[in-house]
């Protein structure tokens, strides 16, 4: 087919490649425009962008599309029989969407109609769910409305971190949407019950509450890895959490309170009011590494009944 492939960041990556090296005419790629970072502040292109230049493929980064009457003339321009769409990062407005012959195709990563919206993988991770997974949906109007032609699952164990789920969702968006293009399957409606939104993720909201029961902070511990992170402040400087593991309390103590040596904190009670604790195993101070728990006490060693938070 040919076709214009949409997306910017690692996720949208593996799905380039796996079109790319099945033969599809990729008439051009839309990416955002490279943004200031680092220390430095340079301007650094997006990884769609670096992958697409190294297979030899157009590149287009408009700062916007909505209210661009010249973006969505070229758009249409380009004669595709589909676009595919992949954590763009930008809205498609209705004539780009109907621009193709078989319309936009968008690979999520939920099974919609759960999740919806910014921020699936963390949200499924946050939220305690037994599986994720990737859906193609034929693209529409709303937010993530569109009916559905094929999904792929997998499981979220309590090991699973944003960044493995990310990686393993990607990896399987690759040969969904191969097969979907090879033979398309027919389009089904996405169910009224079940519907979540999962918000666009902020800095804060890696903000330990130690309030909250152990299991809570440790599904935000790991839901939001790498991005926003998860931090707790110690005599008011920001500390990371890399990861924690459940730890057995028995009295229920001032929630953030550090109750011995191997860094046990305690956090809220569970549903059932018992009292909760959280061993942290990794975490980082300001402008060092992280490090594992043992090998930071013996650095600045935080002492038994100090508050966190």
């Amino acid at each position: 087919m040919r076709l214009a492939y949409l997306g910017t960041p690692d996720f949208a990556v593996p799905a380039l490649r796996a079109l790319h090296g099945a033969g599809h005419e990729i008439a051009a790629v839309y990416c955002q425009p490279p943004r200031p970072a680092g220390r430095g502040q340079t301007e650094r292109r997006c990884p769609v962008q670096c992958v697409a230049e190294e297979l030899g493929l157009a590149v287009r980064t408009p700062e916007r599309l909505r209210g661009d009457a010249d973006v969505q003339a070229a758009f249409a321009e380009l004669g595709l029989d589909v676009a595919v769409v992949a954590a763009y990062g930008q809205i498609l407005p209705r004539a780009m969407l109907a621009a193709p012959r078989l319309g936009c195709l968008n690979i999520h990563a939920s099974l919609l109609p759960r999740w919806r919206g910014a921020s699936p993988i963390a949200a499924a991770i946050r939220a305690g769910d037994a599986e994720s997974g990737v859906t193609i949906m034929q693209m529409e109007a709303g937010l993530d409305t569109g009916p559905m032609l094929a999904a792929e699952t997998v499981p979220i164990t309590p090991a699973t971190t944003g960044a493995i789920l990310h990686d393993q969702l990607a990896t399987l968006s690759a040969p969904l949407i191969l097969r979907v293009l090879a033979d398309p399957p027919p389009p089904v409606v996405q169910p009224a019950d079940g519907v979540t939104y999962a918000k666009l993720l902020r800095r804060e909201d890696g903000i330990i509450d130690w309030t909250n029961d152990a299991a809570s902070i440790l599904r935000q511990i790991r839901a939001y890895d790498p991005w926003p992170g998860t931090q707790t402040r110690l005599d008011g400087t920001v500390l990371k959490i890399g990861d924690a593991e459940i730890a057995p309390v028995e009295t229920l103590q001032p929630a953030g309170t550090v109750l011995d040596a191997r860094l046990t904190v305690a956090c809220g009670t569970d549903a059932d009011g018992r009292p909760t604790a959280l061993r942290l195993l990794r975490l980082q101070r300001p402008g060092r590494a992280m490090m594992p728990a043992d090998a930071y006490q013996r650095g600045q060693p935080i002492a038994p009944l100090t508050r966190l938070g």
